[in-house]
């Protein structure tokens, strides 16, 4: 039995039997469900790319052979087989394992992405820069069916298709994204899976990939014609790449005698094969809605979570799902739309309640905000949920299709604000600062679910496109379906008066913790809720100027863009002299880590506000901070 500690690079494999193969497949199958139900993290995709992955190790010499991971949440077997099982305690933790290839961890992850559908295009990216240098290695990229309905997909096999160039394409078939895929690309998927034909083709393929000699020699030249006979074309031969499959992606045997064949052939290929998602675990494999994409700790014996909530403790997407559910059940023009995102931004309830109002619409969140104009052009009232990060996509369509028309689309901006777990590319600090700037957009963040209710009321009667942005944690909802919404008046903040020698401006839940720092130190401080990061109320921050009082910005997003530059233009536009100052995020792509760390180290959490309200109250009365 191979000690996967012990393993420092995947050259070991080229030794090992194909029943070793296994074995091993089966070891770190066990590994991963163990670490996994203390760490959480995505444990679904990763149980069903062991053998796949251990094949590609066996066949392929990385890092010499470029091995791309689409999207990276599968990529733990990747991580054991380079050399880092012993790191697996830590995975997702602050200073830990990286959830997401991680290119300063390893010199066998040569590219890194945390968003899904980028492989192809960066596969062609190293094809060019091989062919050009006259480098002789080859390029694979794995990617999920879920990520091929990303449109950046498509654009990347378009290109590579024509050019001719070396590369493998994997097509890893598990019919599930983070909930079910959607979308007629998942109809041509079925097809090839169980075309009526499709039985004949398998078994003459399997039987020619077992007599690798004979098929290498023969392929060149009969593979398309079999291909034809039993199966006509499909869109990938239709766009230059040499097909095969589907096949087992569990066969060992079978995955290293096609990766051979396909290594043989100086053209592009695309294999593709079939494997099943939460593999070797029961709970994860009779997943269908997706929990077990990505999670956090679970009991190996029950496969329960171990963080049970509390039923009126919901987290804000559910808060934000439900109150689009009930003012839907009153406006039918409210439609619903999700980028593949059903299940995290907790829209079930809407679908159940509405299904002809409820649009997956794939991993395509451009897609997503143009085909909300569409409906909003015609008198609908659509609601796009997005997280934060996958916003950053879809700047253009925010920009040209949505906001240039003044078009009344809501969008909920999930996870606002920094997260836990996964790192860079999923902080979610950065979406006020690229929307600012864009005319005739809105941007709010609700204290708690009562105004969020208000917000969303407000937001569904203005013809202009609203951001409301939302936080990734939880809040307690005693009653919250029963509450009657009211319309807030536009671009307008509150204030809670505790003092008036500092005013802090801040939005989002983070008012309620202000407030109760203030309280439980004593401070003479103004609170206010400047839940309209865009517009200003400038009437409110004219009359706190004039005070000539210090204001401090607090916000939990990158300061460069944010509500304290907001604040700091309109000072300088207006000619006045004021003291503002800011607690934000510096201009860095912040890591991985637990919220409460990060908070702590990037001197946003209580005892730095504390610290930075008394060295501004010193200095108002002349004392030395």
């Amino acid at each position: 039995m191979i000690n996967l500690y012990d393993i420092k690079d995947p050259r070991f494999l080229k030794d090992l039997s194909i029943e070793e193969l296994e074995q091993l497949a089966a070891e770190i199958r066990k590994f991963l469900i163990k670490t996994l139900s203390k760490t959480g993290g995505h444990v679904a995709p990763n149980l069903g790319t062991v053998e796949l992955t251990i094949a590609m190790h066996r066949a392929f010499d990385s890092p010499r052979d470029k091995l791309i991971f689409d999207v990276g949440h599968q990529i733990y077997t990747h991580k054991i087989l380079t050399g880092r099982a012993k790191y697996f305690d830590t995975l997702r933790q602050y200073n830990g394992l990286s959830g997401f290839p991680k290119r300063i961890e390893s010199e066998h992850d040569c590219w890194e992405t945390g968003h899904s559908s980028t492989s192809i295009s960066a596969a062609a990216g190293f094809v060019y820069a091989r062919d050009y240098r006259n480098e002789d290695y080859h390029v694979v990229a794995l990617i999920g069916d879920g990520a091929l309905t990303g449109g950046m997909a498509f654009e990347g096999l378009n290109h590579l298709g024509q050019t001719g160039k070396r590369v493998i394409i994997i097509l890893n078939d598990n019919e599930m994204s983070i909930s079910q895929n959607v979308g007629a690309f998942t109809n041509i998927l079925i097809k090839l899976r169980l075309h009526p034909r499709y039985n004949q083709a398998k078994k003459l393929s399997t039987y020619f990939l077992k007599e690798n000699r004979f098929f290498t020699r023969l392929v060149k030249r009969t593979h398309a014609s079999i291909k034809r006979f039993f199966l006509q074309s499909n869109i990938f031969e239709d766009m230059g790449f040499e097909y095969f499959g589907p096949l087992d992606g569990h066969d060992i045997p079978t995955l290293l005698k096609a990766f051979e064949v396909s290594k043989s052939l100086d053209k592009p290929v695309l294999l593709h094969v079939v494997t099943q998602k939460g593999k070797g675990y029961k709970p994860a494999e009779e997943d269908t809605v997706g929990i077990w994409h990505g999670c956090g700790p679970f009991d190996i014996e029950t496969g329960e979570f171990k963080c049970q909530q509390d039923e009126n403790v919901w987290s804000w997407s559910k808060i934000f799902s439900e109150i689009v559910t009930e003012l839907a059940k009153k406006d039918d023009r409210i439609f619903a739309i999700t980028p593949a995102m059903k299940n995290g931004s907790q829209l079930g309830c809407f679908e159940e309640a509405f299904p002809d109002r409820f649009i997956d619409v794939g991993i395509a969140e451009q897609h997503a905000l143009t085909f909300a104009g569409g409906l909003a052009i015609q008198g609908l009232r659509p609601y796009v949920a997005i997280y934060s990060t996958f916003l950053q996509r879809a700047y253009d369509q925010l920009n040209h299709d949505l906001a240039r028309q003044n078009l009344p689309v809501v969008i909920g901006v999930d996870r606002a604000g920094l997260v836990d777990g996964d790192g860079e590319t999923h902080q979610g600090i950065y979406d006020i600062s690229f929307s600012r700037s864009i005319p005739n957009v809105a941007i709010m963040m609700p204290k708690d679910p009562e105004e969020a209710y208000d917000m969303l009321y407000t937001a569904f009667n203005r013809e202009q496109v609203s951001l409301i942005r939302y936080p990734r944690g939880s809040y307690r909802v005693d009653g919250l379906l029963s509450y009657t919404p009211q319309e807030i008046e536009y671009g307008t903040w509150t204030m809670e008066r505790f003092g008036d020698d500092l005013y802090i401006l801040s939005y989002g839940p983070n008012v309620q913790s202000i407030v109760e720092t203030v309280k439980r130190h004593q401070l003479p401080v103004t609170v206010i809720n400047a839940r309209f990061i865009k517009p200003l109320d400038t009437k409110m921050l004219d009359s706190i100027l004039e005070t000539n009082k210090p204001v401090l910005v607090f916000e939990e997003a990158t300061k460069i863009g944010s509500l304290y530059s907001a604040v700091l233009e309109y000072v300088h536009d207006t000619g006045r002299y004021a003291e503002v100052h800011g607690m934000g995020l510096p201009d860095q792509f912040i890591p991985q880590g637990d919220r409460k760390r990060l908070l702590e180290d990037y001197h946003l959490d209580e005892s730095s506000l504390v610290k930075k309200i008394h060295t501004l109250l010193h200095k108002e009365s002349g004392i030395d901070g």
